[in-house]
């Protein structure tokens, strides 16, 4: 069989395996994320059907791939956030994405390098702003399921969304501060890093918006050329922005669907339905890719204390976490602890590490290789933990 043959099999394979899995997820009713990480091991490393011949054919374009997928996941997400829902639940989500996120970095950074010796501190520190995030592509799915009452619903939403970015951001600081030679020498870089990236990704995610909104209020494009026009305005403003400032376009895109989101000039719900089922696609195909890509060898060795891991996370970092978030707030005690219960991670949680692994690699740090692994025993553990038992514990 020629190369060409064998890449083109992996490329059918990775959309119908999705595919499928998000089908067989949704008739059965149990959690399509578990599925395709479940596909895409036994697709790559157990059968070799997308085998390393795939990647290495890839080489630095998959990485590239990778981040401009999960841009248009979170633009897409960024598109059902509606600020007139930040009067009952603005301050609970400030306060996740600020105090929630630190406390939940500094327990996961602790345990980490506890539970991982060889990751050393740096390495640790960096898993740690990695798993902050907690993944809208899977609460979305999560909440449309057990549709639970109140403002917990929106509360989960916006966190999911906003502290992707967030998260992203976060563990560029710590990989350039690491890259740097450690906080003391990155430390002036990092204050004029973070400014910038708020700036030149919040000012290109408006600009794009309003680009968009013009364009359409003036009805200068026609109907059936109005996705394929905001896709393309969605990818100018994440390249353009990551070209100016590394690491701000995931900050752009989100702003520029929110933006969208809350614009009163022209009706976006086209561009939504569009989006929504592109994302299916790009979820699907996102999985399978990278979790295809994993070693069976490091699975083995790191899923004894990445099970460690993720119960610090659930049982530890995302309770105290909702504690600090919601100590004056009006939100009833189940409420509470059904935000405690709900912290999948997701693929943005899985591209992060893959992209900063491949780097650190490249830098020469050998054991950032296990990152991803860890990364994925954290996603694979959460979803079926939370996915399995949310139902119950919104009933109860």
């Amino acid at each position: 069989m020629s190369e060409i043959e064998l890449i083109s099999i992996a490329i059918a394979s990775i959309i119908v395996i999705g595919i499928a899995a998000q089908w067989i997820a949704w008739r059965f009713s149990v959690p399509s994320i578990l599925l395709l990480l479940l596909s895409g091991l036994i697709a790559g490393p157990v059968t070799g059907l997308i085998g390393p011949q795939f990647y290495e054919t890839l080489g630095d374009l998959l990485m590239p791939i990778v981040s401009l997928a999960v841009a248009l996941i979170l633009f897409e997400g960024g598109l059902t956030l509606h600020l007139a829902e930040l009067p009952k639940v603005g301050g609970v989500v400030r306060n996740l994405c600020t105090f929630g996120a630190l406390v939940t970095w500094v327990i996961g950074s602790l345990a980490a390098r506890l539970l991982f010796p060889d990751l050393g501190w740096n390495l640790s520190i960096l898993l740690g702003a990695v798993l902050v995030v907690t993944g809208p592509t899977v609460i979305g799915p999560l909440l449309r399921h057990i549709r639970p009452s109140g403002v917990v619903s929106p509360i989960l939403k916006w966190e999911g969304i906003v502290i992707d970015p967030i998260g992203a951001l976060l563990a560029v600081l710590v990989f350039e501060a690491i890259v740097s030679g450690g906080p003391k020498v990155a430390g002036e870089h990092i204050a004029l890093g973070l400014l910038k990236t708020v700036t030149v990704g919040g000012g290109l995610g408006l600009l794009g918006a309003w680009l968009l909104t013009v364009l359409l209020a003036r009805y200068w494009i026609p109907d059936f050329l109005q996705n394929a026009v905001s896709l393309m305005l969605v990818v100018a403003a994440f390249t353009a922005s990551n070209y100016v400032q590394h690491e701000s376009g995931l900050l752009a895109v989100t702003v520029m669907g929110m933006a969208l989101a809350n614009q009163k000039k022209v009706d976006v719900k086209h561009i939504v339905e569009f989006k929504e089922n592109l994302r299916v696609l790009l979820i699907s195909g996102l999985f399978i890719l990278l979790a295809a890509r994993l070693d069976l060898d490091d699975l083995a060795r790191v899923w004894l204390p990445g099970v460690g891991l993720v119960a610090v996370l659930v049982f530890v970092a995302r309770p105290l976490a909702v504690w600090l978030a919601t100590a004056r707030s009006e939100l009833k005690h189940g409420e509470r602890i059904f935000l405690a219960w709900m912290a999948p991670r997701g693929i943005v949680a899985a591209a992060v590490a893959s992209v900063f692994a491949l780097k650190l690699e490249h830098a020469g740090f050998e054991q950032a290789r296990l990152l991803v692994p860890i990364t994925f025993i954290v996603v694979i553990g959460t979803v079926a933990l939370y996915g399995l038992t949310a139902p119950f514990v919104a009933r109860r």
